[in-house]
């Protein structure tokens, strides 16, 4: 299935944003002549690319998948009564939520520089183990504090998977063939939901052992986690350099078709302290961040408090849990659609303003509605709504980060870049948390109200974005024209590339 919606490498495709390549003699002599421009004769690049799907997406869908599962799955919780059993009072389940983000917003950068020192195999599935043995405690939690804990080791173990993940795809494929794919791999969000979902179904009516159906969620789906880390350790896949799975040859081409991407990548360069300035010096970084962030506080909202909207219409707690599966998985195809057409166009500021306009009609749905006594009402507009918003922001939100991540150069850039948009976004996750407040239900008119201005100025960033990266591709194109010979290799490579926007 996999195969079928990526599809194979078009390098016609390619050519649309790079100039055509050349190399030195020296580079010439350094490597075989049919992979010196980043293609070979003797490899079925076709095949190399499928080999590389199977071995690199998969398994990190599944990592990702019960990550982020892990990280909401209390929204199904607490539709089965944890806060009462627990007896949150006020904020308090707000707060349990937002503590998780703390440690994975300050540990996202240093957690990336981790990855550069351990192979990912090792790093990653040591975290989704120890994740999953958090989330089977917090089945087990008594109090409030016990709650608070559990959730801030949680965020402490899950800082490495996201960036990590998206670190370690931009080292294997090229920004023309890797919109679908981070897409898919992102898009274990949405499968996460309806899973949940799901899941919190069939085990609604569990009280084995005299604990509760919401421990029961939280202690299976924990379980289920560190099988996932155990196997992830051999699973997992290394960066190109270090893989036993290609050869000598198709490892050099695949180091050359990046470096004919985006100019040559190496892993093994060193990151030190004054690198991290390019955060404050390079407008893309705070603008990809500010724009994820605007980006994640619907996302966030949505993957948490969805059970609890649809509960507050009046729909029974088991009912609810199903009833949020439909609208994860169309939310996975609408996403899964714009991210081809993405790579089809070759362009990624169009497919971001059209999910995020698709988004904001959704609120506007909800905020037109007219407040009723009786919650029952207009719940067939309400759930068409939440279909909509859902797939206009989980269409947008995998494009944002890879829109960025995948124009950025190096190893070293991609560490830093993907970890700081990573983690600075999610302080939308933190405001996400506060905004669905108990006392709003059922009309949560300030949350939703927050969510469409928040959509409002990521179509502000992303046009700031767009006009940069054009302006510096008209700068590339004059260097370009203005030179005459000049040197080969790195300078070369710099002459030819383009952002993709």
């Amino acid at each position: 299935m996999t195969l079928g919606l990526l599809g194979v490498e078009d390098e016609n495709t390619h050519a649309a944003y790079q100039k055509p390549d050349s190399v030195s003699p020296s580079e010439s002599m350094k490597t075989p002549s049919h992979v010196k421009d980043g293609s070979s004769s003797g490899i079925d690049k076709k095949a190399l690319l499928r080999r590389i799907d199977l071995h690199v997406l998969p398994i990190l869908v599944v990592i990702y998948l019960f990550a982020f599962l892990d990280r909401v799955n209390i929204g199904n919780a607490s539709v089965f009564g944890m806060a009462t059993e627990l007896k949150l009072v006020g904020n308090q389940y707000n707060v349990a939520l937002c503590i998780f983000f703390i440690p994975y917003i300050v540990f996202e950068i240093p957690s990336n520089l981790v990855l550069k020192k351990f192979p990912p195999h090792i790093f990653l599935s040591f975290c989704i183990f120890m994740f999953g043995a958090i989330t089977v405690a917090q089945g087990f939690v008594k109090n409030y504090t016990h709650l608070l804990v559990t959730r801030f080791l949680l965020g402490f173990f899950e800082t490495g998977i996201f960036p990590g993940a998206f670190y370690l795809l931009s080292m294997w494929y090229p920004r023309h063939a890797s919109q679908k794919r981070f897409t898919f791999f992102f898009l274990s969000t949405a499968l996460a939901g309806a899973f949940g979902g799901l899941l919190a179904y069939g085990i609604g009516n569990i009280e084995a052992r005299g604990l509760s159906p919401w421990r029961w969620i939280f202690i299976l789906e924990g379980i289920m986690t560190c099988v996932v880390g155990v196997v992830s350790y051999w699973a997992c896949p290394d960066f190109p350099e270090d893989v036993k799975w290609v050869n000598d040859e198709e490892r050099e081409f695949i180091r050359k078709r990046l470096a004919k991407d985006v100019g040559e990548a190496q892993k093994d360069e060193k990151i030190r302290l004054r690198d991290l300035s390019v955060i404050f010096t390079d407008y893309k970084f705070m603008s990809a961040a500010l724009l994820y962030c605007f980006m994640l506080v619907p996302m966030y909202s949505f993957a948490y408090f969805t059970p609890t909207i649809i509960n507050g219409w009046g729909i029974k707690p088991i009912e609810t849990q199903l009833r949020t599966v439909p609208i994860w998985f169309f939310a996975w195809l609408v996403a899964m659609a714009a991210a081809y057409l993405s790579d089809r166009r070759q362009q990624r500021f169009y497919f971001v303003l059209g999910p995020v306009i698709v988004g904001i009609v959704g609120f506007i749905i909800l905020l037109a509605l007219p407040d009723a006594q009786n919650p029952k009402s207009y719940t067939g507009v309400k759930y068409f709504a939440l279909f909509v918003l859902q797939a206009g922001i989980f269409s947008a939100t995998p494009i944002v980060v890879c829109w960025f991540t995948t124009n950025l150069r190096t190893h070293k850039q991609r560490a830093i870049g993907s970890a700081f948009q990573i983690a600075f976004g999610n302080l939308g996750g933190i405001l996400a948390t506060f905004i669905f407040q108990k006392h709003h239900a059922p009309a949560y008119r300030l949350g939703y109200s927050i969510c469409t201005g928040a959509l409002g100025l990521a179509i502000v960033t992303a046009i700031a974005l767009w006009i940069g990266m054009g302006w510096e591709n008209k700068k590339f194109d004059k260097a370009e024209q203005e030179s005459v010979g000049g040197e080969q290799g790195a300078d070369e490579q710099k002459k030819k590339f383009r952002y993709i926007r």
